[in-house]
């Protein structure tokens, strides 16, 4: 059969043209021939059509009848079409194409790439050539770090196989690598845990909680209902889950139990405090961050002045809207900080006294008159200094910034401390979730209570983002699960 093609008189196809060429049946070689010769024999004619088979969601046939049609070109099959016919059947599971493609690659060519690689541990992951693809993830590791997919798929096929230990072996491998384990992964492992019920296997889906807590990592709604199915199944415990929700001063409205606080005890405070100023602040990595004498200044500069209520990261703010002059956004922020007796302190960038369309000066002048402004290096990074002034001017004072800190977690020195400065965070950390030039500004309010997975010995509370309900990465789910344990 003779796919209907559409005429054209220039050398290269649109690719709205391109795509209504598609065949949806297998043709045959000199069929190809022609399309291709239609199209003016592009370059790369074969790999750009399987291509456009994948993304059309062809039948394996469709493919394969082209994968014969190159192979009787005179360029032959590339390395680059295989790996596209290998990316269709893996996504349509077409284990056989899988094995036949993965003998054929390794005749052909002597390496893959890590592209190759990561296809074939998924193809095999879940058949019963399972094994193969445990060793592919070895072959990896021999000139590259292994992604989290790659474990993932290694984890799952262990588990899918009865491996259990094995997977949970390479969980830990992950984590060492300081990969992040995705929903998938950890999902596997609570299904397992339906079937497995030994004290060893409890206490480590258990340390898998405690990573989520640590982390701050909410699951999405499958890995809860994971979550919600393993503790019902735990032998000899009655444990039962519910969908839940927090009131606004935090007690759950499921079981009634207070969550835990937001705000840090006074000594681990002072712990947060002191740890942070020498393992961030003067740590080993300062001057890269500023110069010795930056950074005296600035400690000068805070120590002088009464303590301050809210810290502000000056760029950041400047940036929340792209409508409206820059500092004119900045400004308006910082007075209505200011408005209400709170004492502000911005900190910003030299190159923002430099007059300009979106540094007006007049600007300037007035935000020096209503917050104290201390202008680092442009080349300097602003976030220790922000958190520096925050923690120094005491446990009451707030920071306004859209910056999540996450690059903080690897200077600090112990799981501890990385969940109380996280804990602070949550605490103290000011956001205005939609501003437009001129509004009245609006702040997030900030909770009494702390938006983590938290236990104690009866109950278990785990906030979860619910299917099909978006949130913005600073803001934290509404939904939870309430775990209770009957007596």
């Amino acid at each position: 059969m003779q796919p209907k093609v559409e005429a054209r008189n220039d050398r290269e196809p649109s690719s709205r043209n391109f795509q209504s060429s598609v065949p949806s049946t297998p043709l045959l070689p000199k069929e190809w021939s022609r399309v291709k010769e239609e199209y003016g024999r592009i370059q790369g004619f074969e790999e750009v059509m399987m291509a456009k088979l994948i993304s059309g969601e062809r039948h394996i046939d469709v493919a394969r009848s082209l994968l014969t049609f190159a192979g009787k070109e005179s360029c032959g099959i590339s390395y680059k079409l295989l790996l596209r016919y290998l990316a269709l059947c893996v996504k349509q599971d077409q284990v056989t194409e899988i094995y036949d493609v993965y003998d054929l690659m390794k005749a052909k060519f002597k390496s893959f790439d890590t592209g190759a690689y990561s296809l074939f541990i998924k193809g095999f992951s879940q058949t019963d050539r399972w094994r193969e693809a445990i060793a592919l993830l070895e072959t990896i590791k021999k000139t590259v770090s292994p992604s989290s997919g790659n474990y993932r798929d290694c984890i799952k096929g262990a588990v899918e196989h009865g491996e259990e230990q094995l997977a949970l072996k390479l969980y830990k491998e992950m984590l060492q690598s300081e990969l992040t384990p995705c929903d998938d992964t950890i999902r596997s492992l609570f299904n397992a845990g339906g079937r497995v019920h030994t004290k060893s296997f409890k206490n480590e889906l258990l340390c898998i909680l405690d990573y989520l807590r640590d982390n701050q990592i909410y699951p999405g709604e499958p890995l809860m209902e994971s979550i919600k199915s393993w503790f019902e199944s735990i032998p000899n415990e009655s444990w039962t889950g519910q969908a839940s929700s927090a009131t606004h001063n935090g007690h759950c409205q499921a079981c009634g139990q207070q969550l835990e606080s937001i705000h840090l005890k006074p000594e681990e405070y002072d712990v947060l405090k002191d740890v942070f100023l020498n393992s961030v602040i003067k740590g080993p990595d300062t001057f890269r961050k500023t110069t010795p004498q930056e950074l005296q200044d600035f400690q000068e500069f805070v120590n002088s002045r009464p303590p301050y209520d809210i810290v502000v990261d000056g760029l950041n703010v400047a940036h929340i809207s792209p409508k409206g002059v820059r500092s004119q956004n900045l400004l308006d922020v910082v007075s209505s900080l200011a408005s209400g007796g709170s004492r502000v302190l911005v900190l910003g960038r030299r190159h923002m006294l430099q007059d300009s369309r979106v540094w007006q000066r007049r600007h300037l002048d007035l935000l020096q008159q209503r917050a104290d402004c201390f202008f680092l290096h442009n080349t300097s990074e602003d976030d220790p200094f922000l958190l520096y002034a925050s923690l120094y001017s005491g446990n009451h004072c707030y920071f306004l910034t859209r910056d999540l800190m996450r690059d903080h977690k690897a200077s600090l020195p112990d799981p501890q401390t990385r969940r109380l400065f996280f804990k602070w965070q949550r605490g103290h950390q000011l956001i205005i979730p939609f501003y437009a030039p001129g509004s009245k500004v609006y702040l997030q309010p900030t909770r009494c209570y702390d938006t983590i997975l938290q236990s104690t010995d009866l109950s278990w509370h785990v906030p979860y983002d619910k299917m099909g309900v978006t949130r913005a990465t600073f803001e934290v789910p509404e939904t939870w699960l309430c775990l209770q344990k009957k007596l």
